[in-house]
């Protein structure tokens, strides 16, 4: 791997001449992304996030903190107990020069002994469980790490609006697998990353793995772009 996205974020970081990120999926043209947009403070983030970080409390996991702007807000802005995980080694090290105190490089479904009263997956937070026969596992994992009364707060999309409407009003998909896996690549400075599953799960099919798994689920803010925030909990 790479890691042409935490390159990106360090380069910010470090002024090191960044340039945006270009995304494709398999279901969608390219299109570009600033990195700036990573380095986003909390009164430039969107409603769905902000509402997140509010109702974070205790002892805070930030899986996937990408340049650690979530993590930096509670941190800073709340004096919250916050940990901030990511693959990305350079993403970790851009985190540690923005000064997050505790971001280290950590794949969530390997951490072990350490338990939480809120985890935070947010941008699309369900897309780090890959394909949808993989979220059990994951959501199963993330059970695991909450203290007694504890939270998981996750965002996603239902990308359903994607795909076109036949005559009947009906939904034109390619009848393998659920139609929020895509393949997502990303291309920085000319060097093309190879193609990596991602998920994108609407609340319904959500709420039955959470419930599936043991977990209760609730809705708590749909955003404009059929975005939404939910809450799992024991």
């Amino acid at each position: 791997m790479k890691d042409l996205f935490g390159k990106a974020i360090l380069d910010f970081q470090t002024n090191n001449a960044p340039e945006d990120l270009i995304t494709e999926t398999s279901i969608s043209e390219e299109d570009e992304m600033s990195v700036a947009y990573l380095f986003r403070t909390y009164d430039q983030m969107p409603q769905l996030e902000q509402k997140a970080l509010q109702l974070a409390k205790g002892k805070v996991l930030d899986v996937g903190c990408g340049a650690g702007s979530h993590s930096l807000s509670l941190q800073n802005d709340r004096n919250i107990e916050v940990s901030a995980i990511d693959i990305s080694k350079n993403a970790i090290a851009a985190c540690q020069l923005r000064g997050l105190k505790n971001a280290r490089v950590q794949d969530v479904m390997t951490l072990e002994n350490e338990k939480f009263d809120t985890i935070l997956l947010l941008m699309n937070g369900t897309g780090i469980f890959g394909t949808l026969d993989k979220t059990p596992a994951f959501i199963q994992k993330l059970k695991s790490l909450l203290l007694p009364n504890g939270q998981i707060l996750i965002d996603s999309s239902d990308i359903i609006y994607m795909f076109d409407e036949d005559e009947d009003g009906g939904k034109w998909i390619d009848g393998n697998g659920y139609y929020g896996e895509i393949n997502f690549t990303i291309t920085y400075k000319s060097e093309k990353e190879n193609p990596f599953p991602w998920l994108y799960l609407d609340y319904n099919t959500l709420q039955n793995a959470a419930l599936a798994n043991g977990l209760q689920c609730e809705l708590l803010l749909e955003g404009e772009h059929y975005d939404y925030l939910a809450r799992l909990f024991i």
